[in-house]
């Protein structure tokens, strides 16, 4: 990973001069888009792979609709829909390139602003056959389709290993989406993409059951609850530690944890899962990072009654 971790990697091309006019046009973007941070000995750098529009009423299928109008009116959004955040991570741990996640890929039409993590890790100066891992938290197509992307199939060694609870792989042989609430169409988009995904991975995946230790320090779990097989990634090195919560955790979360999520397969489990995640991380004071959280979504949990409390980390730049 060359991007150095105590420059300003989070600028992704904008001159550091704040007087520079805004009106220069040699830059492709203006936003932050990558952001460098050291776990211990390992290097950690989340990726934006850009946001998706969803209908807020997505993210809170058992509220009432007053309540969930009034939080999206409190934190200035919607009302009707609010834009998406797709993370991915990337560590380095010893000899090791662990890509975590894929984000959208480029093949889905209307998300035009999504499917952006193959520049952002090329203007990161990070090689896509410098990965030697992947690791899917779970198989929904916002994180597994970049790696269906052409130009992303072509660039990726012959001998990359794609890490993947054995019970997210089973449970896409035969999907069930009764307890989903999701747009119409998406049910159908999203086993067209696990499929494709399986036919053209099957022979550079590596199944797990509970627990793995991809590379020194960096452990992926399975949680359940979102999908049966949903994982997430612990990097510890030293005293320091990061949680990638995947799919566990949405901006409502923190606080309305008992909100579910249409995209959930098991809504009531999620709920369990997302109170232990977070009550784990507000003991331990460890750092959390998200998918679907505000990039760069690195942050910590406090507890907060009988609700939760994030506190975003100040950027090192």
């Amino acid at each position: 990973m060359t991007t150095h971790l105590n420059a300003p990697a989070a600028q992704d091309g904008m001159h550091p001069d704040p007087t520079m006019s805004l009106h220069v046009t040699s830059y492709e973007e203006l936003v932050p888009s990558r952001y460098a941070l050291k776990i211990g000995e390992i290097d950690v750098l989340v990726v934006s792979d850009g946001v998706l529009p969803l209908p807020t009423s997505t993210m809170s299928t058992n509220a009432d609709p007053a309540a969930r109008a009034a939080w999206f009116k409190e934190m200035f959004l919607g009302p009707d829909a609010f834009d998406w955040a797709l993370n991915v991570l990337v560590v380095r741990s010893g000899e090791q390139t662990i890509l975590v996640d894929a984000g959208l890929g480029g093949q889905f039409p209307g998300f035009p602003r999504a499917g952006q993590f193959p520049k952002r890790l090329a203007a990161a100066g990070i090689d896509l056959g410098s990965v030697t891992d992947v690791v899917i938290t779970h198989m929904h197509m916002d994180h597994i389709g970049g790696l269906l992307v052409d130009e992303v199939k072509s660039r990726l060694r012959p001998d990359l290993r794609i890490h993947v609870a054995a019970t997210e792989v089973a449970f896409w042989a035969e999907p069930d989406f009764t307890l989903t609430s999701m747009p119409s169409p998406v049910p159908d988009v999203l086993r067209a993409t696990a499929a494709q995904f399986m036919n053209d991975y099957h022979d550079k995946l590596r199944t797990f059951e509970e627990t793995y230790e991809v590379a020194p320090g960096v452990v992926v779990k399975r949680t359940g609850g979102h999908t049966p097989g949903h994982s997430v990634v612990h990097v510890t090195s030293g005293e320091e530690r990061l949680t990638f919560a995947g799919d566990a955790l949405f901006p409502v979360a923190f606080d309305h944890p008992d909100w579910q999520n249409g995209f959930e397969h098991d809504p009531e489990e999620s709920v369990r899962v997302r109170v232990r995640l977070m009550q784990e991380a507000a003991a331990s004071g460890e750092l959390l990072v998200a998918t679907h959280l505000p990039f760069p979504s690195v942050g910590r949990v406090a507890v907060n009654g009988d609700a939760f409390r994030w506190i975003a980390a100040f950027w090192d730049y």
